[in-house]
């Protein structure tokens, strides 16, 4: 029987919602304070070596980030190095990856693949989706000192499983041993709503609502045992992670807490801007760093908007994201990709590699098998200064 694949996809674009969703309740400041402090939310600053010892002696250290943001993973590589400083017996655990991919982590931190080779083996493109140039400067720090890498995430399938099929439904041994969550915060309630209900596929009736909710506490449960996994032997447990998941003690935080490892501090970037700034709000994390606002971002690598997997004869299509270039396409679920622009197609990373090399604003030729028959279908990518959908 073939599962559906909806709530993956809605996570999946609901994650980028979620990681970059306004925070409410910012105090106005009568004066920025200059990049590079730390702050306690409220606006106090902190005096970074009396932070940092107090950092040492916690056993979990959450450092927020926007996912498509540089400057976000160049404030945690860093935050590492000084963390590592204090604390050499570190364990860095990486949201970007299932615990699918451990092996290649391990083989990465021992030497034994180049950057290809473990991008390859840890099916980063298809598992992650976002640009491995932004993380390669933290994954060689971790290969320099020896630092082990964790992955303390599970697949969009699991996710989906365990949201919808329940957690008794789910063998303990298919789950990697994760426990039921801790019900959700009621703040932390309203705010994925809000999340939801920004989705354009999302349903407007509360099971819809529950089973997002039920799959988002997966998640945050999943990267919270990851880490709790990985301070079990004293190692000082730091957890790269989108801040949406960390934000007021909602979501890794409290499922921490439920998990009885109640010393963790939760670390965010903050952005000031020339022209007046807001100070966080209180409560909004353990301290804060401040960044010079950015420019805005170049454009964005071509994404097509599908979930794949490999498939003996190309690449199986899994799912389709709402309003997306594949939607707009024709493709299908149950789809086989084998070639595109005439590449032979043989495993997931053949197809992201070759989108994101398209230009704005042309169309990428793919062969696809449906039932049995043999299509052409042109997929159209919008042009840089269009307003389509490009996931």
């Amino acid at each position: 029987m073939r599962r559906s694949f909806a709530l993956p996809r809605m996570l999946g674009h609901a994650l980028g919602l979620l990681t970059c969703l306004a925070l409410p309740m910012t105090v106005q400041a009568d004066s920025c304070p200059p990049p590079g402090q730390w702050l306690q939310p409220g606006g106090e600053r902190l005096d970074s070596a009396a932070l940092f010892a107090n950092l040492a002696e916690r056993d979990v250290v959450l450092l927020g980030e926007q996912h498509d943001r540089m400057d976000h993973h160049r404030w945690q590589l860093h935050t590492l190095a000084g963390l590592h400083a204090l604390r050499p017996d570190m364990v860095i655990g990486l949201e970007m990856l299932p615990r699918e991919a451990q092996p290649a982590l391990d083989a990465w931190v021992a030497g034994e693949l180049d950057e290809a080779e473990f991008l390859d083996a840890s099916n980063w493109r298809s598992a992650w989706g976002f640009d491995p140039e932004l993380y390669l400067p933290i994954l060689h720090f971790a290969r320099l000192n020896q630092v082990p890498l964790k992955a303390i995430n599970v697949t969009p399938e699991l996710r989906g499983r365990l949201a919808g099929e329940g957690w008794d439904g789910v063998p303990e041994d298919e789950r990697f041993g994760i426990t039921a969550p801790a019900e959700a915060l009621p703040a932390y309630r309203e705010r994925l709503a809000a999340v939801h209900a920004q989705h354009p596929s999302a349903g407007d009736d509360e099971a819809s609502l529950e089973r997002f909710i039920a799959a988002q506490l997966v998640w945050d449960r999943a990267m919270a045992t990851g880490l709790a996994e990985a301070t079990a032997e004293g190692a000082l447990a730091v957890g790269l992670i989108g801040q949406g998941h960390l934000q007021y003690e909602h979501g890794v935080p409290h499922q921490l807490n439920d998990l009885d490892v109640d010393a963790h501090a939760t670390l965010l970037p903050w952005a000031v801007e020339v022209d007046g700034c807001e100070l966080p709000p209180e409560g909004l994390a353990h301290a804060v760093f401040t960044l010079a606002e950015t420019p805005a971002q170049a454009q964005p690598p071509m994404q097509l908007g599908v979930y794949i997997v490999p498939h003996e004869a190309g690449i199986e299509v899994r799912g389709i994201q709402s309003g997306s270039v594949a939607e707009s396409a024709g493709l299908e679920e149950g789809d086989i990709i084998m070639r595109a622009a005439g590449e032979a197609l043989a495993r997931p990373a053949d197809l992201t590699q070759r989108v994101q090399r398209q230009p704005p604003g042309t169309l990428l030729p793919l062969e696809v098998e449906r039932n049995g028959e043999r299509r052409e279908i042109l997929a159209r990518f919008p042009p840089s200064d269009g307003g389509s959908d490009t996931r």
